[in-house]
């Protein structure tokens, strides 16, 4: 059978290859190696030894994983064309070594068997290079292909595969995402050996080491302030659990599903004044206090013990992978429209239950004049609409007078008929495609404003508003529109 012996150059020079694998190196047909970048390989070039590199592949392409797919095809075309090879890695073939890794996903479907010859993992020599214990805790990341939300910054943090400066300043812009600018860090090169290398730098200086290479290494030592972590989920998680514990903050250890009902609202709301105002940080700080509200709520059914934000999260991704096949699955959406369809198909479906009304999927807790804009765009739907806006109008007009009747005889019905006039003019916002809570919100913003300037003009007349006429005030109204307030 075809095979491919694979050995490890391990984290420094000559003095730490054990004795079998220098042998291998010496007895090796055909030897191959990722890079020739290693103190290891001076060596045994000045001894005689023969090899082939790999390094002129890293020049061809632009992704890694292109250069290490490339490398493994590679190898198994010339286990299969020689029959048996040598292919040397630095370090461990098993640590943060992806070309070994294709090697052995797909070897035995080309009929190449796999070995495994040992090596010296860097990682013995870094603990002891950087004196810390692994016990507490680390994480080894690849610098290649790194990810803020997979790292655990309270832990022991080695990032390997930090060889040239691009990868390093790749790695920086991550980190500098959840850490300060000048965040303590160290780079590591050729730990445990005669060129070892210990360099501690603030963050922002890691891709301003001209130094760096294959036996480099980036260590971050564990996040003991704990305001660094404030743009951790995980961190606000713990601040509402505490709030909410025994020792936390008597009005939150008090609060219940039903006490906090009227927070959302009024949260959601200041939300929409935030983004109506265009003010970036007052956005920010609105969805804070929204995500505030949810948090409360996950922590109230943790401490019941019925849910958790876990489950609340988990519900969430996975309705939102369902309810997108045309994204996470093979359906088939080119429009909006499509999207919406699809949507409401797969809601239904999850129901397993036939709605009675069209009616039904709109909310019964949504505040009123955003129900009756979505009531009758159910309705319109399914064709019960006027066909132009004119017969909407002439409804509004109708409405109008049957209010004026009831409310001249001031009947019972005045209540009743004022609410259809609010309908009927819903029905004329959404034939302009205006949204009347919007449209409404506006408004009141817009009389706030005026009223306000009204105020003002009072109090700096030194009179009490019972003093002024309702002509003298409406004179200050339209000061305030005519300063475009």
């Amino acid at each position: 059978m075809k095979r491919i012996h694979i050995l490890g150059l391990g984290a420094g020079d000559m003095d730490q290859l054990p004795l079998g694998v220098y042998r291998s190196l010496k007895n090796a047909d055909s030897l191959f190696l990722r890079t020739k970048e290693h103190p290891v390989i001076n060596e045994l070039e000045k001894e005689g030894i023969n090899f082939i590199s790999f390094d002129s592949v890293y020049e061809k392409h632009d992704q890694f994983q292109a250069v290490y797919e490339e490398i493994s095809n590679s190898l198994l075309e010339e286990a299969l064309l020689k029959g048996n090879i040598t292919y040397a890695v630095p370090g461990h073939p098993l640590v943060a070594e992806q070309t070994v890794q294709l090697l052995l996903e797909i070897a035995s479907e080309k009929g190449v068997e796999i070995e495994i010859g040992g090596g010296q993992s860097f990682l013995d020599a870094l603990f002891q290079a950087l004196k810390i214990d692994p016990i507490d805790g680390f994480q080894l990341l690849d610098g290649t292909c790194l990810k803020k939300d997979e790292m655990e910054v309270k832990q022991h943090v080695i990032i390997g595969q930090v060889y040239d400066q691009f990868v390093a300043s790749e790695v920086k812009l991550t980190l500098m995402d959840i850490l300060p600018y000048d965040y303590d860090i160290y780079i590591v090169t050729a730990a445990g050996s005669q060129y070892e290398r210990i360099k501690k730098v603030p963050l922002f200086e890691l891709d301003r080491e001209v130094e760096l290479n294959n036996l480099t290494s980036v260590y971050i030592p564990p996040v003991r302030d704990e305001t660094i972590l404030y743009k951790r989920f995980s961190k606000l998680r713990r601040i509402i659990a505490e709030l909410r514990g025994p020792n936390g903050c008597p009005w939150d250890k008090k609060q219940t599903h039903e006490s906090l009902k009227k927070y959302v609202i009024e949260e959601a709301y200041e939300l929409i004044e935030a983004i109506n105002e265009e003010d970036t940080d007052h956005i920010i700080e609105e969805l804070g206090d929204v995500l505030l509200q949810v948090l409360l709520h996950a922590q109230i059914g943790e401490d019941e013990g019925f849910f958790s934000i876990d489950d609340v999260v988990e519900g969430l991704s996975e309705k939102m992978v369902r309810r997108h096949p045309h994204v996470f699955g093979q359906t088939i959406a080119e429009t909006e429209e499509d999207v919406l369809k699809n949507w409401q198909a797969i809601k239904q479906e999850e129901k397993g239950i036939e709605e009675e009304s069209l009616l039904d999927q709109v909310g019964k807790s949504l505040p009123n004049l955003m129900a009756a804009a979505e009531i009758q765009k159910k309705a319109a739907k399914v064709g019960f609409d006027w066909e132009e806006v004119g017969s909407a109008w002439e409804k509004v007009k109708e409405e109008i007078r049957e209010f004026e009747i009831e409310a001249e005889k001031n009947s019972d019905k005045m209540a009743n008929e004022f609410g259809d006039v609010l309908f009927a003019i819903v029905n004329i916002a959404r034939f302009y495609k205006i949204d009347p809570e919007e449209a409404l919100y506006e408004t009141n913003q817009k009389f706030r404003r005026r009223f306000s300037y009204v105020e003002k003009k009072v109090k700096e007349s030194g009179k009490p508003f019972e003093d002024f006429r309702l002509e003298q005030l409406d004179q200050f109204w339209d000061e305030a529109k005519e300063k475009g307030l």
